[in-house]
Order: C-alpha cells, then sequence, then structure tokens
C-alpha cells in the first residue's frame, strides 16, 4: 500500500548527517522524493550513498549550499523552483553553535545567519511553490533553551556583548517567533508552519564547541531518537491542518526521553508578543534585503 508521502516533494536542509540526515532517511522510507541540501559535496554525497545503502528505492537529490551566505540560500531556492514546481514539506532543521562570534560575507553574524536568517529567507523565497503543493508543512528547529533567553533586538547578533549561549538561544528563540509569525500570515493557505525542539541529542553541531560540551552531548540520545518528532509533523496525518505549534520532546532532569510529545505545548510567554513579532519580522527583512514579502 502507498506511503501517505509517496509523490511528496521534501526539502531538508543540513541533511548531511545527525538530525538531518535520519530526517532524510526516514521521509526516503515513506516514498517521498527527498532534496538534501548540504554544504560539504564530500559529506552530501556520503549522506545520499548512506541512506540509498538503508532505502534502495529512495528518491534523493543533492542540492549544495552554504546556509550562511544569502547569496547561496537564493541560488538554493532559484535552483529548486527551476527543477521543481512544488514543495510539500520544508524541514529548516540546519544549525551551528559557535563559541567566538564570527561574521559571514553578509556582514551577519554566524549563529543567527543559519539558525534563523537562512531559515527566514529560505522559506519567503519558497512560499509560491509551498503554496503550489498545499497541503503543505513547514518545520523549523528550534530548542528547549528558549525558555531561559529574552529576545533582545539591540543585541541579537552579540554586538555589544557576546555570549554562545545567550546568541545560540536567542537563534532558537527567533525561530519560534517566526513559526508563529508563519502560521499567522499563511492562514488559509493549505500551508502550515510548527516547530520543534528533539531535545539533547548527540549531533555534530557541538563539534566547533570547547571539547567538555563537546563531550557532554556526546552522551545524549541518538539523531535517529531526536529525528522522531520532526518526522512525526513532518509527515503524520495527525497533525494535517495543525499550524503555529511549538512540540517538545517530553524529558527527565537526566535528558532521558520519557515519550515523544504529539500535541503542542506552550513556549515561553515572550513568544507570544506581538508587537515583538512584528519588530523582528522587519529587522529580518533588513538584514535579508527584502524589501517587501510575498507573505
Amino acid at each position: 500500500m502507498a506511503s501517505n508521502m509517496t509523490g511528496k516533494i521534501c526539502m531538508v536542509t543540513g541533511a548531511s548527517d545527525g538530525i538531518g540526515r535520519e530526517i532524510a532517511l526516514g521521509l526516503a522510507r515513506l516514498g517521498a522524493a527527498v532534496v538534501m541540501v548540504c554544504r560539504n559535496p564530500d559529506k552530501g554525497r556520503a549522506a545520499t550513498e548512506e541512506i540509498r545503502r538503508k532505502s534502495p528505492d529512495a528518491v534523493l537529490d543533492l542540492m549544495l549550499a552554504d546556509l550562511s551566505s544569502q547569496a547561496q540560500v537564493r541560488r538554493l531556492a532559484e535552483g529548486f523552483k527551476q527543477k521543481y514546481r512544488a514543495l510539500n514539506v520544508l524541514v529548516n532543521n540546519a544549525g551551528i553553535v559557535m563559541d567566538n562570534r564570527a561574521l559571514t560575507e553578509d556582514g551577519v553574524e554566524m549563529t543567527l545567519a543559519v539558525n534563523y536568517l537562512a531559515p527566514f529567507l529560505l522559506t519567503v523565497l519558497l512560499v509560491d511553490v509551498l503554496k503550489a503543493g498545499s497541503p503543505s508543512r513547514i518545520v523549523n528547529m528550534t530548542s528547549m533553551v528558549h525558555r531561559s533567553i529574552h529576545l533582545d533586538l539591540d543585541n541579537l547578533q552579540g554586538e555589544k556583548r557576546y555570549s554562545r549561549d545567550q546568541v545560540y538561544g536567542q537563534s532558537k528563540l527567533a525561530d519560534i517567533f517566526l513559526t508563529y509569525e508563519l502560521a499567522r500570515r499563511l492562514q488559509g493557505t493549505g500551508v502550515t508552519a510548527n516547530c520543534v525542539c528533539p531535545g539533547a541529542v548527540a549531533s555534530n553541531i557541538w563539534t566547533n564547541s570547547n571539547p567538555v560540551i563537546n563531550a557532554f552531548f556526546k552522551l545524549m540520545k541518538g539523531p535517529q531518537e531526536g529525528a522522531r518528532l520532526p518526522l512525526y509533523l513532518a509527515s503524520s496525518e495527525e497533525v494535517e491542518g495543525v499550524t503555529g505549534g511549538y512540540f517538545q520532546t517530553r524529558q527527565n532532569l537526566w535528558f532521558e526521553k520519557v515519550r515523544t510529545g504529539n500535541t503542542a505545548c506552550p513556549s515561553s510567554r515572550s513568544t507570544y508578543d506581538l508587537k515583538k513579532s512584528a519588530e523582528l519580522w522587519e529587522m529580518s527583512k533588513r538584514l535579508t534585503g527584502l524589501k517587501d514579502t510575498v507573505i
């Protein structure tokens, strides 16, 4: 019997390893055609080969882009639209952690650029094909750390003071604001937007962090477990039409998985601030050079 994802076109960013590769594998096993967005061509090819070994019938398309570069994000969106008329699922998964402040070629702080501005820009640029593929879904990756972070638009890039945890946390908090704003703006279009915290996962995102932090996260659950909830949001018929939700894997104090949270739960109170959301949206347009958006 055909899967509910047969014939669907899905894009997963950061698909060369970790949670992204597991999401791509899961979608391929469900019958979807998966566009795997990777920065490193060698790692991207290795990931597609591994998925094909595990799922010989997988339909995969490797597209290369360094998401810290807005020019490459634009080329990615344009390249996709030259090959495909519709997009059914967009999983904005790619993310980084930076111990020290660094700027992109666009002059934007690296963590914010990859974790937040890339999903913002890519989603806006692909909204026409998402609408063409409706009912379609946007799934944004976020983190439970947002609960201890305040969104400071005057220090969003660590311009005044840089803290790895603060900047990373703000980027993930911004992803929740983005999700809720997209859900409001896309209401009635058949395009849904939800965000998910997969919990503490042993992932290569911590490779460039200090050795102690990196070693700690290697003790956490693996990417296969971490991919379960985002994969559920990307594919399950149970959440068809659900939008504007924050989903979080339920865990105990020691980060051991208790059970998957398949229902939305409240995010921090600040994420429902409509004024702050509108201000962030306008700032995001300025930082990405978008004079207007089609959303």
